[in-house]
């Protein structure tokens, strides 16, 4: 489990196809603190460390992975956003995050405010129903709050800080972003499903 408070960034320093699987070398600060085994999120997307070298830790991405992220699009110098698990004692500052996408969204808009940004997203309208004003998603693994929702789109506002510390600086439009919806919401709906009124 994550809680979508980015703790650093990391460069793709290489990417090698196997078969359907692609291998990613990401340079960090934080990879010689890493352990093998060890679950860790990039753009909002648990991998499991499987090297460690230095500066440098290598991830795995299976088929079904690269096809719903953005992560099959990752290239030399890319930037990734990083955060390690959560620790059961410490305060939730985010909002509870798998690491297991839902799917992607298109950035259509990004407005600056001039002291803050705003960045406007289109999905596909069959998750409208987990997108509510004011709730929680999460965004190539960034905890953010959502505003202006509508049945295909919604924004979120991001603060110098985030700015500043995620990969979110370079996104424009037609730019694609992995997207987590809340799990709270998907419990919700899959009850629903299940039980539907009479």
């Amino acid at each position: 489990m994550f809680t979508g408070i980015i703790e650093n960034t990391g460069i793709i320093t290489q990417v090698q196809t196997n078969g359907t699987n692609k291998t990613f070398w990401v340079q960090s600060p934080i990879s010689n603190q890493l352990k093998i085994d060890q679950s860790l999120s990039h753009n909002g997307v648990c991998l499991t460390v499987e090297q460690l070298e230095n500066d440098i830790h290598q991830v795995t991405a299976i088929e079904e992975t690269l096809i719903k992220t953005n992560l099959n699009n990752l290239q030399i110098g890319d930037l990734v956003n990083l955060e390690r698990c959560m620790q059961m004692n410490g305060r939730i500052d985010g909002h509870l995050v798998q690491g297991h996408v839902d799917t992607t969204a298109i950035c259509t808009q990004v407005v600056d405010k001039t002291g803050s940004w705003e960045f406007t997203f289109s999905i596909d309208p069959s998750f409208a129903t987990l997108i509510i004003e004011k709730g929680s998603i999460c965004l190539n693994g960034i905890s953010l709050t959502v505003f202006n929702v509508s049945a295909a789109s919604f924004t979120v506002a991001i603060i110098p800080y985030t700015y500043n510390h995620t990969n979110i600086r370079f996104i424009q439009p037609q730019s694609v972003v992995n997207i987590e919806l809340d799990i709270i919401g998907k419990y919700v709906q899959r009850y629903q499903s299940l039980h539907p009124k009479q």
